[in-house]
């Protein structure tokens, strides 16, 4: 099987993205991660360029990895100055990093208005810097920056600079499209040029940005025309749009063009990695991500979810386990039997057709009166159990009292008052709070607590309110959703009323009642 390698730059050009700085040991961990992963290439960036780099690279000196082989990220010598002389070129080749990445310019227009050499001065500097790197005992790439811009420029200038970086010794010559504008089709073409003009022994890459929302079609278009390494960042980050997508080249490498790039195992790794990078990076995850987002196997339609339940691949176009993924059955408006069942299977519930079309008649009368279960799974397995008369209530409730006081000094009080039935015995609780639904929680906790001493290890750790039709002000249906979670997992539950308090009241006893039905 041919081999297409992996270079993950987002330690230096993903850093451009918008909110993105790492420390040190969280640079470590994202350098872990993706060897985990098996990325082939990890650039470190710039051996030098701020004590935070200076660190980061004395560190990556003492780490072991098991794949990937660290790369230091550098330009050509500057014109005028000798390799072996230009102070940048001195401090890559003294770093610890067996390889060196060099940029160097391959677009006519930025000699004339960026670095202003002469075509013959840029060629001299890309082959005196890629020979003084290889003398130095460095494994040197070379990437030629914006090169399909000046490939649409002069194509002939552009490959005689990828030219003359093969000749000088590099053992990658990756082509750049660096402002992101091109098209797949141009992409193929030039990547083919290049791919003939550099001859056999010498590999061409491809590094994509995503401004014209093509960095990936981009990649896998020049792996098609010859290219055997892919430069790029874990969820794309990166500058302006972003660079190509890994998380979405990979797979499409691997599992669609037949190319062997990661182990199996390390491929169906591949979500909980893009995960937890987005998490070390402080960055939300796009659950429409393409492969590894939470939406990625997400079927909502009833003529999906059948077809789903019939053979996955009608509707699926590849196994989410490959990827590290998993299905979801959504349960909405647009649900159909076979949903409804698929979700009852998942929650260990055997629903009878009879009680399938109840759950589904009951299902679309919620949505109808503003209920989203989308985000709110746990109250529809709740309405699952009810359904296959599985439920157990933890209480009845006999009912509850909130007030809220302000006072002249600002000082605001809420106290909740709760009436429950336990197990035939009646308890009254009162409760502080510093809110209503927050006074209700702890009331509610107190009353029921020595029947259900679990209650402590579970935690509210969101809520958020929408007001479903505004035009009514504040009498306006609420819609109310809670997360909650426990040391083993994470659920959400909902609420929908005209009274904010009976909404949230809805979804917190839902939290409460989910942590504790039989598994």
């Amino acid at each position: 099987m041919e081999q297409v390698k992996l270079y993950d730059t987002t330690l230096r050009d993903g850093m451009g993205g918008h909110g993105m700085s790492l420390s040190v040991g969280e640079k470590l961990k994202v350098v872990l991660a993706l060897d985990a992963l098996g990325v082939q290439f990890i650039e470190a960036g710039f051996p030098s360029s701020n004590p935070k780099e200076a660190e980061l690279f004395e560190r990556l000196a003492e780490l072991e990895l098991e794949n990937a082989t660290i790369a230091a990220f550098g330009m050509t010598r500057r014109s005028g100055v000798a390799a072996a002389e230009d102070p940048a070129l001195e401090t890559l080749v003294g770093s610890f990093a067996p390889v060196v990445c060099l940029v160097g310019k391959s677009w006519r227009l930025h000699l004339e208005k960026v670095i202003r050499v002469p075509e013959e001065e840029n060629l001299a500097m890309i082959r005196d810097s890629i020979a003084f790197c290889r003398g130095e005992g460095k494994r040197t790439i070379f990437d030629a920056e914006h090169f399909f811009d000046g490939y649409r420029d002069d194509s002939n200038f552009a490959l005689e600079c990828v030219r003359t970086a093969a000749e000088a010794g590099a053992e990658n010559v990756t082509l750049c499209d660096t402002n992101g504008g091109s098209l797949p089709s141009f992409v193929g073409e030039a990547t083919a040029a290049a791919v003939a003009a550099v001859g056999d022994g010498v590999e061409i890459g491809i590094h994509t940005h995503n401004d014209a929302e093509c960095a990936v079609a981009n990649s896998l278009a020049a792996v098609e025309a010859g290219a055997r390494l892919v430069q790029g960042t874990v969820n794309g980050y990166g500058e302006r749009c972003g660079n190509a997508n890994l998380a979405s080249i990979l797979p499409a490498l691997q599992l669609k063009m037949g190319f062997g790039v990661v182990s199996q195992e390390q491929l169906a790794n591949l979500a909980p990695t893009a995960h937890y990078l987005d998490e070390l990076c402080n960055m939300t995850p796009d659950p429409d991500q393409a492969y590894v987002g939470r939406n990625a196997f997400a079927h909502k339609a009833g003529m999906h979810a059948a077809g789903v339940a019939a053979d996955a691949s009608t509707f699926e176009h590849l196994d989410p386990a490959q990827v590290g993924n998993d299905r979801e059955i959504l349960a909405s408006e647009l649900s159909g039997k076979a949903t409804i069942r698929a979700q009852a299977q998942q929650a260990g519930l055997e629903l009878d057709d009879e009680a399938a079309v109840r759950a589904v008649e009951r299902l679309k009368e919620r949505e109808h009166r503003g209920y989203h279960y989308e985000a709110a799974q746990a109250s529809f397995e709740l309405l699952l159990r009810q359904e296959a008369g599985s439920y157990a209530p933890l209480f009845k409730l006999e009912s509850f009292r909130v007030t809220t006081e302000k006072r002249a000094d600002g000082e605001v009080e809420t106290e909740a008052t709760i009436k429950v039935e336990v197990d035939g015995e009646r308890y009254v609780r009162v409760a502080e709070g510093n809110g209503p639904v927050n006074a209700l929680d702890r009331a509610l906790r107190a009353a029921i607590a020595d029947r259900y001493p679990h209650l402590g290890d579970i935690e509210l750790t969101n809520y958020k309110v929408r007001i479903l039709d505004e035009s009514h002000g504040t009498g306006a249906i609420t819609r109310v959703l809670l997360d909650s979670s426990n040391r083993d997992r994470e659920w959400g539950t909902i609420g929908v009323s005209e009274n904010i308090i009976e909404a949230s009241w809805e979804a917190l006893v839902d939290s409460l009642e989910y942590a504790f039905q039989p598994r």
